[in-house]
């Protein structure tokens, strides 16, 4: 959060499990294609916000299966737990204010008189989300008796029912669209209540994202009945809500651009870097270029040609360096010379690079340090490297000119080092 200091451009405020992330989507293209899009366009003064039901620990292991950025806020288990960065700290005035009217032994005394509910894993269960797993045959019915006993019991508590399955006992302060009231209260506190806000959803415990006022939102298109429904009942008429044609994370990409939030052009949609002239060139931009042609070009998707190595000598200084995770320095020429070697090797493979965090420092009129994590995933292994880039505007026209790269240095990840370092050029 330290890192904007004023207003963020935008703000989106995702569901992760069929919103964000595609399960049905086995190359992650939609969630690449945002990835590229907020960390070349956004990140350096945008925020983004994950909302989920997961908790803490199922989150965590959906980092590990899928290609997700980091987010600066993460709201978790229904909205019951707030907490931001990348070390995930958490937020106690939230704690205090669920901690109101809700006794959870109460909620598991009065659940256990109800056959019908089956009691989720054990990792789902949290200080202030009870869950369960019930008949959508049943549910109504169940809902009703059980909000009816734990009323009479003192406890104030709200029922969240989603997927056709999950039922979710949490204290009536809690929930998703409370989570992002109080967030957007605690920024405009602070006086950096964002310019826009957007949420993005697909099923019922996100309908209340859309309930905010002054907040736009998308429905994706593989929204499940029960969110349309709400719709329907609810927000038919709102211009500021609306049900995508593209499914999840493409969904939200096509959002960006309904509701003119900023540009909604993935560099992955580029098809020539070499061609492509933005209004706006940042140095997110640039690392994210680079990377996605050295993927293109290891996956023989860009043409073999000299003027796109040309192109990439031209952007470094002659005397730049590399220095590998392994500590051995070569220049940024026998890099892009070496790599030409490699056109093609992960032909037809599994082979994707993407950026994550972003983070650019003027260290001058015309310099930048910038500080990211570069992904590679090949087949079914997964590395990253801790990248630290310095990076100067081209020409008289600062950074609308472009920038030369005159140093790069890695590190390895901790726990995401790669076995084989014979191939890693960049």
């Amino acid at each position: 959060m330290d890192r904007i200091t004023k207003a963020a451009r935008l703000m989106i405020v995702s569901d992760l499990d069929h919103t964000m992330v595609d399960h049905h989507d086995p190359e992650n293209m939609s969630l690449l294609r945002f990835n590229a899009l907020w960390e070349s366009n956004y990140r350096h003064d945008s925020l983004l916000v994950f909302s989920t039901g997961r908790s803490p620990t199922l989150y965590k292991q959906l980092r590990k299966e899928k290609p997700m950025l980091t987010p600066d806020i993460t709201i978790m288990s229904v909205g019951t737990e707030i907490t931001y960065g990348s070390s995930m700290l958490p937020d106690d005035g939230w704690v205090k204010i669920l901690n109101q009217k809700w006794d959870r032994n109460i909620v598991i005394e009065e659940t256990s008189k109800f056959p019908e509910l089956t009691l989720q894993a054990e990792t789902e269960q949290r200080p202030h989300k009870v869950s369960f797993y019930v008949d959508k045959t049943k549910a109504q019915v169940v809902m009703k008796e059980l909000s009816s006993r734990l009323e009479k019991r003192g406890l104030d508590v709200k029922l969240i029912y989603s997927g056709g399955m999950d039922l979710d006992v949490l204290p009536q302060g809690a929930g998703k669209g409370q989570a992002l009231s109080y967030l957007l209260n605690k920024l405009k506190t602070e006086g950096t209540l964002p310019v826009n806000t957007l949420a993005c959803g697909d099923s019922g415990n996100d309908a209340e994202l859309f309930s905010i006022p002054d907040v736009y939102g998308v429905m994706v298109s593989n929204a499940q009945e029960e969110l349309l429904q709400w719709h329907a009942e609810n927000a038919k008429g709102n211009p500021n809500i609306i049900h995508a044609k593209e499914r999840c994370a493409a969904g939200i990409i096509e959002a960006i651009g309904h509701f003119n939030l900023g540009s909604n052009t993935s560099p992955r949609d580029v098809a020539d870097f070499v061609e492509c002239k933005l209004d706006h060139v940042n140095p997110g931009y640039e690392v994210v270029k680079f990377y996605l042609f050295y993927e293109r070009w290891r996956r023989g998707e860009a043409a073999n040609c000299e003027t796109y190595i040309a192109s990439l000598k031209a952007s470094c200084d002659p005397t730049a360096t590399f220095v590998f995770p392994t500590g051995v320095e070569k220049t940024l020429h026998e890099c892009i010379y070496a790599m030409k070697g490699c056109y093609g090797d992960q032909k037809g493979k599994q082979f994707r690079v993407w950026v994550d965090r972003v983070l650019s420092t003027p260290t001058g009129s015309n310099t930048w340090l910038v500080k990211f994590d570069k992904w590679e995933l090949s087949g079914d292994e997964r590395c990253c490297c801790v990248t630290t880039a310095k990076i100067n505007a081209k020409g008289s026209g600062g950074a609308s000119d472009g920038y030369t790269w005159v140093s790069v240095q890695q590190k390895w990840l901790e726990g995401y080092e790669k076995k084989d370092t014979s191939i890693w050029l960049f």
